[in-house]
């Protein structure tokens, strides 16, 4: 609501788990909105979740002077081009439709908020085409498993992002199996939640052989009375097994992906996914949340074939997906998505993208450093953002001892800290840290921090490597650092027994250092005669 009272327009993700209640604040929101005299779009991905959503909605404001209506295949085309005048003239307050609200025929008096629901369901272009409706309109975003693209806009600050991490009051976990195809296996799991009233999905995603695989259930469940649901049927006919199926007429529903999204039927607590092995990460989740959503223990059965049939990756889906079973886990499982898939673009079209060649953490340091450029006024050159930490090996003990730090999770995070400090000031507080907290520094502790401080001034003299051995060693720098040519020809002509180049970038030097200190004071030496001889900026 605080968003909504802003100058600005709201752009919010809201991430919440499968049944913990996104609809709600979407109900909550559009209030709001028709409250204040302005119109609610909520665009859907599929029509059985816009013909769910209109009756939740219709029923939810039933004693309000709320209009609500809906757009899709199930209207005909007459009720739709009727639906669409009323929109244009501001009697309809919420309609509820799939891809057909974002078509151009559609025009609203006064749109206020827009929510989009199952979000990971649209394309870029679509949800472009949503912002360039109006500057102004709400966009209110709901989804279990956002796609790397929108995750990471929340992540780098984009984008708000408010979790739903609470799940409803006495609801349980999923129970998860996953199993090899048998058909004792699929007997077991239908009988047992029709034994006690409940209802089950049999996921079957190919519409070809589904009438056949109902047939085959019939005979392996005579128990059970079965019915069939998926895209191609006429709208008529699915909107009419939908309802049977809500009104507990049938109890074994075979269907496709065509229930992934949204469908709320409190009674149905067993699914069984045949060939799970085919299906993405999100979707498993998603058609996982179509049961337990009411206090019953609800189970899932993910049927596969044989282990050697099933790809590298399609074995990885299924033991994130049988090892996240808390409430809760959609957001897990998208944070995995981004680490598989990458990113994606901010700005172009691109969905996902390489960012297993960088790993996540590199990828958000790097766009970091980009941001920070163009508020600085600079040009990002992705060089500058490529460009690795110095490289030093001085052949000494630099660590930080075990009996030092004797609790390992302390020492990764002081190496972490190390690493990715900043500058010598921030190397001379964490020095100081570490005296205050584990007592002084043994020397492989005091070479760790040496080394550090030397990356730091490699960074600034864009040198790549040093490297330092008992008998000598070599700087080598980036092509493009800006030592003095004039400063380096001096020195060569000076003591050509003693310094060498290799290649235009490699500077070598021939010196006994068997003493640590008195290597890490040479190379420290070097260093400072080369930051005295810079080209001038």
């Amino acid at each position: 609501m605080s968003d909504m009272c802003q100058p600005k327009a709201m752009d919010r993700l809201v991430c919440g788990d499968v049944g913990f209640g996104k609809t709600e604040v979407a109900m909550r929101a559009a209030f709001v909105s028709t409250d204040n005299g302005k119109q609610v779009a909520v665009l859907v991905p599929t029509t059985l979740l816009a013909q769910q959503h209109f009756e939740n909605f219709r029923d939810r404001f039933a004693n309000l002077p709320i209009r609500v209506e809906v757009l899709s295949r199930f209207k005909s085309a007459k009720e739709q081009k009727a639906i669409l005048q009323d929109v244009a003239d501001g009697k309809v307050d919420i309609v509820v439709g799939t891809h057909k609200l974002l078509s151009s025929d559609i025009q609203f008096k006064d749109l206020g908020l827009l929510i989009v629901d199952e979000e990971h369901r649209f394309g870029v272009r679509q949800k472009e085409k949503v912002k360039a409706m109006r500057a102004d309109v709400d966009i209110l975003t709901l989804t279990a498993t956002p796609i790397p693209r929108t995750l990471n806009m929340a992540m780098s600050g984009m984008r708000d992002l408010s979790i739903i991490a609470t799940p409803p009051a006495r609801r349980l976990a999923i129970k998860t199996f996953v199993r090899q195809s048998e058909d004792s296996v699929v007997r077991e799991a239908i009988l047992r939640e029709i034994m006690r009233g409940g209802q089950v999905y049999f996921l079957h995603n190919q519409v070809e052989t589904i009438e056949k695989v109902a047939a085959d259930l019939e005979k392996l469940v005579p128990e059970a009375r079965v019915t069939i649901a998926h895209g191609q049927m006429r709208e008529r006919e699915l909107e009419r097994v939908m309802n049977d199926f809500y009104h507990q007429r049938f109890n074994l529903l075979v269907c496709t992906t065509i229930i992934e999204t949204g469908i709320d039927v409190p009674t149905a607590n067993t699914i069984i996914m045949d060939r799970a092995d085919n299906l993405g990460l999100a979707q498993l989740h998603q058609l996982r949340g179509r049961v337990g959503r009411s206090h019953h223990q609800a189970y899932a059965y993910l049927l596969t074939p044989h282990p050697k049939a099933m790809t590298k990756d399609a074995v990885k889906r299924l033991d994130a997906i049988a090892s996240l079973e808390d409430l809760g886990a959609g957001f897990t499982l998208a944070t995995h998505d981004l680490e598989i898939r990458g990113a994606g673009e901010l700005l172009g079209d691109e969905q996902s993208g390489q960012i297993q060649s960088v790993g996540f953490s590199l990828y958000m340091e790097m766009l970091e450093q980009a941001v920070e450029a163009l508020k600085e006024g600079k040009e990002p050159s992705l060089d500058d953002l490529l460009r690795e930490q110095t490289e030093v090996e001085l052949r000494i003990p630099a660590l930080l001892p075990d009996d030092y730090i004797p609790d390992i999770n302390t020492r990764l995070s002081m190496y972490k800290r190390i690493a990715s400090v900043g500058n010598e000031d921030e190397l001379n507080e964490l020095k100081v840290e570490l005296i205050d907290r584990f007592g002084l520094l043994p020397d492989a502790a005091k070479h760790l921090l040496e080394v550090a401080k030397m990356k730091l001034r490699g960074g600034d003299l864009k040198v790549k490597k040093v490297e330092a051995h008992e008998k000598g060693g070599y700087i080598e720098f980036y092509p493009d650092a800006d030592i003095n040519p004039a400063f380096l020809v001096k020195l060569l002509q000076a003591q050509p027994t003693k310094f060498a180049m290799e290649g235009p970038t490699k500077f070598k030097f021939i010196e006994t250092l068997t003493d640590r200190r008195k290597r890490l004071n040479y190379l420290n030496s070097m260093l400072d005669e080369f930051e005295a001889n810079r080209i001038p900026a």
